[in-house]
């Protein structure tokens, strides 16, 4: 804000780009105003440079009072000491009343003096909520854990906040039911909703809105507080209203030690608890010994003798503390019980051992079925279903009555995953948690929920908010939350220079907090090279300069002839830049540094660092240097030369020679140029080296003759080169069959080669005369060629002329056959004419008309059939 309010804002948009732009408008050619003079006065930038004015008057006038306040330490003091003169009256006329109580002594307000230093303190009291100062004019709020001090607004907010996040998970139904309180950002003491601040009290809540009064401590009402003290004793607190806690109660009372034997002593009420060093003497719960510890409150201790004790069933005795004398053996009782069949199984007990468990009806494995049997018989299982709950709570056991645990559950049934989005078919017994992530937002509206099945009811983020804290010194250590993190809890201490003088704030504030003032005489060395210095007050920052000569031995001998150097004040330029054309510019600042002294002069001959040359330099300046050449000296690689800059080279050994290159020199990083060996295309893989190259042992990825498999020859060119005609054949051969087909079809037989396949097949094929019945093996070649043929014989000829005749011979029965087929059919037809006709004439000469008797015979008898059938 000091910032701002040193410089005014520029002027921006329209009237900023006008009022700049105000000594070029109206000009003419001769330089003249051609707007009127009323234009000027009615304009709406007429006020712009009497505000500028007035603004730069302001800012220069703050800054310098600024200066001054800082500056005038005399002023100050003067100030700080009627601060403190007024302090201590108002701290004497706050204790009067206390240590009149206590003939003046005033050890136990120490606690009570630290928390009104820092009420009076400017800027100790800081609100942890926005880490701002505590005003006298402000309303606070005081809480009554840490005693620590808030704004009202802040602690009110804070409350809001809070209460807000306990509520918001909660549903309707939930909410209000419960008074959740809020806790206090300091010590974390939970305060109920009700007791949520709505007015400004004083510190004793007596008055509302205290006034602000100089003579009293601020926030306070001047009134007696009469809070009553914590532990309460029926006293109250006889100081004036005050912050923080109440002190010890100093009202005398007469009592007792604690066990009552000493007589009575007066003694201040919060001490009135006292021992009167002689042993206890009270009976203790063994009811055997006295304690023996000195007089001591509350209860007595546990009586620490050893005696013999019987275990409860009275069969051992063994030597026990008496604070236990009740113990048990590890026998069994092994009493007869009173059915006379079993003896007591119970382990070392008191009183009797009552009745036998097998007595009495007793119930089926299943509880369906009760038996009246003797103690020593079994219950038998009923036979009947044992319909016991399973552990799955749903089904029943659907074994017969039987002793021991049911199974497990082994029914399938259609189970929904915890998360409700999958279903699955599944024995009962076990769970079924689908894979399915949760993707809901936790309550820390941050992250994802992540879980395997969630239910729905994530659990709280357990990550680390980290946020930094408002103090930018630590992060918050809480977990992962929403809103706004709480207020760091650590504190700092200001100190002074000499650290004689502290000061506690809340973290953060230590940047911004003034240092509080000391008494105490600066003990700092001088800052100069002299042994003494002007005696002054701790301070901050530099001490007085030094107005001693100098007088320090340089490093060539010589002594400094200017006056003391270390503090000389030096101007400083180009730090100010201005904020617009009204503003003017400031004076040169001028700051405190320590000069060096001037160099000496005298000339000193001095070698090149590459021992090129020798020239005379001032003593100053009187190092090796560099003369700007080329270093020259031989690389490792015997091929080049380093081209640094003329540098310093470390000789390695005394007879070493000197052009050769050193540590120093640069390292040879190109690549080998050397020749290769004829037909060799391919680089050395080694840098720049001395001596002959290696063999080049580079793959190189080659396809066959056939095209047909890949090879990888060792530098090809460099073999192929060496290599004859026959060779070469062979190392690009991949010594496979020729896969190429000749004109007649077949596969040639080579292996891999150049060039055209030969046409020499040789594969054995059938040849076969042109009725099929003689055959020929003979090579392929040959058939091509021509020289070979199959050509029927005489047989061939009778075998074709005989199978001719067949066929003519069978072609001519299929024809006499069809004849005589067709024939039957047409005599088969006409025979089937000729016996429909007569057929038709013997119907129509037997055709008599017939009587009524029989026309309707058959509807008489049948109706009279069926009545008869019924009476029978």
């Amino acid at each position: 804000r000091s910032g701002a309010a040193a410089r005014p804002p520029a002027p921006r948009g329209r009237g900023g780009a006008r009022a700049a732009a105000a000594g070029t408008i109206g000009e003419g050619a001769s330089g003249e105003c051609c707007v009127p003079p009323a234009t000027h006065a009615a304009g709406p930038w007429a006020g712009e440079p009497a505000k500028f004015d007035e603004i730069k008057k302001a800012n220069q006038a703050a800054a310098k009072k600024l200066v001054e306040d800082q500056l005038s330490s005399s002023s100050e003091d003067d100030d700080d000491e009627d601060a403190e003169v007024k302090q201590g009256k108002i701290l004497d006329k706050t204790f009067t009343i206390y240590t009149s109580q206590t003939d003046g002594d005033a050890s136990e307000l120490e606690r009570t003096k630290q928390y009104m230093n820092e009420a009076f303190q400017s800027g100790a009291m800081t609100c942890l909520i926005c880490i701002a100062s505590v005003k006298r004019n402000q309303a606070v709020w005081s809480c009554c854990g840490c005693f620590c001090i808030f704004h009202l607004v802040c602690i009110q907010k804070w409350a809001k906040d809070s209460l807000f996040l306990v509520s918001s998970p909660l549903t309707d139904d939930d909410f209000g039911k419960k008074d959740y309180p809020w806790p206090c950002p300091k010590c974390r003491f939970e305060h109920k909703r009700s007791e949520t601040p709505k007015r400004y009290y004083c510190y004793c809540g007596k008055v509302e809105n205290p006034a602000v009064d100089p003579w009293l401590v601020p926030h306070s009402c001047g009134q007696i507080c009469e809070r009553e003290f914590k532990p309460s004793c029926g006293h109250k607190c006889l100081l004036l209203c005050h912050p923080g806690p109440c002190p010890p109660c100093p009202k005398m009372v007469s009592t007792t030690c604690h066990c009552k034997k000493a007589k009575a002593v007066p003694r201040r009420c919060s001490a009135k608890e006292w021992s009167c060093r002689l042993p206890c003497g009270r009976m203790l719960l063994c009811g055997q010994h006295t304690c023996e510890n000195p007089c001591h409150a509350g209860d007595c201790q546990p009586c620490p003798r050893v005696s013999k004790q019987q275990c409860i069933c009275g069969r051992q005795t063994a030597e026990r503390l008496c604070a236990s004398p009740q113990w048990q053996c590890n026998q069994v009782c092994g009493k007869s019980l009173p059915c006379g069949n079993h003896t007591c199984e119970q382990v070392c007990h008191a009183g009797p051992c009552g009745d036998c468990p097998r007595s009495g009806k007793r119930s089926c494995p299943c509880g369906k079925t009760k038996f009246t049997l003797p103690c020593t018989e079994d219950v038998p299982t009923c036979g009947d279903s044992c319909d016991k709950v399973l552990e799955c709570g749903i089904h029943k056991c659907s074994q017969r009555c039987h002793r021991g645990p049911c199974e497990i559950c082994r029914q399938e049934v259609e189970k929904q995953c915890r998360c409700g989005k999958h279903t699955k078919r599944m024995p009962c017994h076990k769970p079924y948690l689908c894979e399915t992530k949760c993707t809901k937002i936790r309550d820390c509206q941050k992250h994802q929920c992540r879980r395997k099945c969630c239910s729905g009811n994530c659990p709280p983020c357990d990550q680390v908010c980290g946020r930094t804290l408002g103090c930018r010194n630590h992060k918050c250590p809480s977990g992962c939350h929403r809103g706004s993190c709480n207020p760091c809890p650590e504190t700092v201490d200001v100190k002074c220079n000499c650290g004689k003088t502290v000061i506690t704030v809340p973290c953060g504030r230590e940047r911004t907090i003034r240092p509080p003032k000391c008494k105490q005489l600066c003990s700092r060395p001088p800052t100069c090279h002299h042994s003494t210095q002007e005696k002054h007050y701790c301070h901050f920052g530099r001490c007085p300069p030094c107005r001693q000569p100098c007088q320090k031995t340089l490093k060539c001998g010589h002594l400094c002839p200017v006056s003391c150097h270390d503090e000389a004040l030096v101007k400083q330029t180009g730090l100010h830049q201005s904020a617009g054309p009204w503003e003017q510019p400031s004076e040169p600042a001028f700051i405190q540094t320590a000069l060096p002294c001037p160099p000496c002069e005298v000339p000193i001959p001095v070698e090149c660092l590459g021992q090129h040359e020798v020239s005379p330099l001032p003593c100053h300046s009187a190092n090796p240097y560099s003369c700007k050449r080329f270093c020259g000296r031989l690389l490792d690689c015997q091929n080049h030369t380093c081209m640094k800059e003329c540098h310093h080279v470390t000789k390695l050994n005394s007879s070493a020679d000197g052009k050769k290159a050193g540590p120093e020199c640069s390292q040879c990083e190109e690549e080998c140029t050397k020749p290769r060996p004829a037909g060799c295309p391919h680089r050395c893989v080694l840098p720049c080296h001395p001596g002959d190259c290696p063999s080049c042992l580079q793959m190189v990825k080659i396809k066959c003759h056939c095209k047909l498999s890949i090879l990888y020859i060792e530098c090809l060119q460099v073999k192929l080169t060496c290599a004859d005609l026959k060779e070469k054949e062979l190392l690009i051969s991949c010594r496979n069959q020729c896969p190429k087909e000749l004109p007649c079809g077949h596969r040639c037989k080579a292996i891999c080669h150049s060039g055209s396949c030969p046409l020499n097949c040789s594969q054995k094929v059938k040849l076969r005369c042109l009725c099929k019945r003689l055959k020929k093996e003979v090579q392929c070649r040959k058939i091509q060629e021509g020289q070979v043929s199959l050509e029927c014989d005489a047989l061939c000829k009778e075998m074709k002329q005989k199978a001719y005749e067949v066929k003519e011979a069978e072609a001519k029965a299929a024809l006499e056959e069809e004849k005589r087929r067709q024939q039957a059919e047409l005599e088969a037809f006409e025979n089937r004419l000729k016996g429909r006709r007569k057929n038709k004439r013997r119907k129509d000469e037997v055709e008599v008309e017939q009587s009524s008797w029989q026309k309707y015979k058959n509807l008489i008898m049948l109706p009279v059939f069926g009545v008869a059938v019924v009476m029978v």
